[in-house]
């Protein structure tokens, strides 16, 4: 078996071969050229060196570091544009010529153990031994002034950056102390209180007071008590007696009620009720005790000078008889009441007190902390503002001792460069080997580029990693020279390649089961051998006994039922719905193989997806479903059109073809992906057009019933010549 790899590049060489043979010409003519160049002329090199140095004291650590960051020059800088083009214009040479000729090997770094080494080797080529030499002493004296003034730069930046930064850390020093001095005005005292223990005391001091509160009004509720037990009289109602019964308005008017009434008493054994004298006196009392109400009305209201009283003025005679001992017993209870008011109002302060330094007592902490937060600050501050300081003096002491840290370790001399002189032979030998790799480098490469499947192992791996069933590999079939149009159909019973099509049946069957009657054929794009698939697919089932029908559902295309010798209705491409519902008229039988039965297209027609989606062509899909052991459709591809969709649902399963060399790997794959993820029913993949050869093949397939001897199959590289399959 011949590799794959090996299989690719034949194919793409076989398509690009004219382009590789001119990339191995070009390449040829090229190291031909080079090869019949005279020989250059002799060039000398100037040869020099260069050592880091130090200074021999160093009195600040700033100019220590400076000097070390100096020995780190690299090549970049020790041969940048600047050095060049300034040395270039000294010793009037062009500047690219300088860089091109001048070679520069910095030291290589030390291994454990070992002294690091400090020369740096310079080598200059020029046809001129004196301005080899030249060129190279001037870049070796523009390479030490380079480095002086990047030292110089350095420092200056430092101190620059420094007086820049320094004002602004000084500033936010300033500020951090003054937050810090705020708050110690404020929060300092509280902090101190607590610390020296005068809060809790205060707490303490507050807690006894309540107590003691507590104690006197509890002695003043028990007096209250005792003086209610006496008068049965609660506070409000005595103060209210109280207030009646010292009013000297309601004192008389109550005398005068009082007289009245023993005057009736006595008038009334003598005189009626209605006499004049009983009425008179009636009259008396009536409006005395209005006076009385009113009075009372006034004294309770407080009469617009004193607060009004909690009492009503019904009851006003038995609210204001108090005697003055239990006037006085009212007034006590009054006064006690008020001492006992003053006092919870005393007791509700010192609460008041003691929760607020409690609360002052529990922020103790978080005043603590954010103190100590912004000594913090002011510390962090003042260390980097020191910092700041004693790197300024640092960096001013290092100005004095700043030197470039590079340093003649080696004049330059001048020798001759040896040189070989070229061999025309190995120059074109070298030429040709370049060119035949160039060449077949561009061949496999521009076969890279297609995004084509080259063989059926590239289409095996790619259905293996998506995990897609493999139902079958066909070989080529061979057509009639004289008709290349024409579809390979196996009608010969004895035919090699009939075999290949009843293992994919037998797949199919052992895959699909019984349920599978309607099957649909289709490919990613064109000339993949669908439809070669299709009929010889038919063939094969109707071989075995299987009552077999085949639909051209590709109405963008005309029909290839010529192949299977079944002529097409003309008509048909004029009223393809009224074709479709005579069932009589579009089924046509095969005529050299028995049970098989094709539809042939109508097409091309318009409004293809029309039709497809109209009722007839369902009517038909049911009527076949129930006449045939086995429908297959044949579509149109998946890139051109969507009607393969617009069929499947009559299906019950989906083939794909897909061939070595035509079919794109993007395209199977994206098909592939779209079928799974839709679950449309995707059967497998077969692959037409496989690298098979068919022991001694026919050279025309020969017609139905014919008998020939049965050859041998190898699995061997295909050559026979074969027309593109649709």
């Amino acid at each position: 078996m011949t590799p794959p790899i090996v299989k690719r590049y034949l194919i793409a060489f076989e398509k690009y071969k004219w382009i590789g043979l001119a990339s191995f010409a070009l390449v040829v003519a090229g190291s031909t050229v080079v090869a019949i160049q005279p020989e250059p002329p002799a060039s000398y090199v100037a040869d020099g060196a260069l050592t880091y140095n130090r200074p021999p004291v160093s009195f600040s650590a700033t100019g220590t570091e400076i000097q070390q960051q100096g020995q780190e020059l690299g090549e970049q800088v020790l041969l940048s544009d600047q050095i060049i083009e300034t040395v270039a214009a000294k010793v009037n040479v062009k500047p690219k010529t300088i860089g091109t000729n001048v070679a520069l090997k910095l030291p290589e770094k030390a291994k454990p153990g070992e002294t690091a080494s400090t020369i740096i080797d310079l080598k200059y080529k020029d046809t001129d031994p004196k301005r080899a030499q030249q060129v190279l002493q001037e870049l070796m004296q523009t390479m030490i002034q380079l480095s002086g003034e990047i030292n110089t730069g350095r420092l200056r930046a430092i101190i620059q950056k420094i007086n820049e930064r320094l004002p602004q850390v000084k500033s936010e020093l300033q500020a951090a102390e003054k937050k810090l001095e705020q708050y110690d005005r404020i929060q300092r005292p509280a902090i101190l209180a607590a610390e020296n223990g005068s809060l809790l005391n205060a707490v303490t001091l507050s807690q006894g007071q309540q107590r003691q509160i507590q104690f006197t009004i509890s002695g003043i509720d028990a007096q209250i008590r005792s003086l209610q037990d006496k008068l049965g009289l609660n506070v409000s109602q005595a103060y209210v007696s109280s207030a009646l019964s010292a009013d000297p308005i309601l004192i008389q008017l109550r005398g005068q009620i009082y007289q009245t009434e023993s005057q009736i008493a006595l008038l009334r054994k003598d005189l009626r009720p209605e006499h004049p004298t009983m009425i008179q006196l009636q009259r008396q009392k009536q409006a005395t005790e209005e006076l009385l109400q009113q009075r009372a009305a006034e004294v309770i209201g407080g009469g617009g000078t004193a607060a009004p009283l909690a009492g009503s003025v019904t009851g006003i005679r038995a609210q204001s008889n108090l005697d003055p001992a239990r006037q006085q017993l009212a007034n006590q209870m009054v006064a006690l009441q008020t001492q006992r008011e003053t006092l919870q109002q005393q007791l509700t302060e010192q609460i008041r007190d003691e929760a607020r330094l409690r609360f002052e007592y529990s922020q103790i902490p978080n005043k603590q902390l954010e103190r100590s937060r912004l000594e913090q600050e002011v510390g962090l501050k003042k260390t980097v503002y020191d910092q700041m300081q004693a790197k300024l003096t640092d960096a001013q002491t290092a100005e004095a001792e700043t030197v470039s840290s590079l340093s003649v370790a080696r004049i330059p001399t001048v020798m001759m460069d040896p040189k070989k002189p070229k061999s025309v032979p190995v120059t074109l030998g070298v030429g040709g080997f370049l060119g035949l790799i160039v060449g077949g480098g561009v061949v496999f490469l521009l076969g890279s580029l297609e995004g084509t499947f080259k063989t059926q192992e590239d289409i095996r791996d790619s259905l293996k990693q998506r995990e897609v069933v493999l139902l079958g590999e066909i070989p080529l079939m061979p057509v009639d020279d004289l008709d290349k149009d024409a579809i390979p159909v196996v009608f010969s019973p004895d035919s090699l390649y009939l075999e290949f099509y009843e293992k994919f049946r037998s797949n199919l069957r052992r895959i699909g089961g019984n349920k599978l009657k309607v099957l649909l054929i289709s490919s990613t794009s064109s000339q993949e051998g669908k439809t070669t698939s299709a009929y010889n697919l038919g063939v094969a089932c109707a071989r075995a006994g299987k009552r077999t029908l085949i639909i051209e559902t590709d109405l963008r295309s005309p029909s290839r039922s010529a192949s299977l010798r079944v002529t097409p209705d003309p008509e048909a491409t004029i009223e393809p719905l009224r074709y479709y519902a005579r069932l009589s008229e579009c089924i046509r039988l095969v005529p050299d193989v028995e049970n098989l039965y094709i539809i042939p297209s109508p097409g091309p027609v318009r409004q293809s997806a029309a039709i497809l989606e109209s009722s007839e062509m369902r009517r038909l899909m049911e009527d076949v479903r129930e006449r045939y052991d086995l429908v297959l459709l044949d579509t149109s591809p998946l890139s051109l059109s969507n009607d393969p969709l617009l069929i499947q649902p009559y299906s019950d399963g989906i083939v794909l073809v897909a061939r070595p060399n035509y079919t794109q790997e993007n395209m199977l794959g994206e098909a592939i992906d779209q079928l799974v993820e839709s679950e449309l029913g995707l059967l497998g993949v077969i692959i037409n057009g496989a690298d098979i050869i068919v022991a001694a093949p026919p050279s025309v397939e020969p017609a139905a019933n014919s008998s020939q001897p049965k050859p041998e199959i190898e699995d061997a590289e295909e050559v026979s010549v074969s027309a593109s399959n649709n």
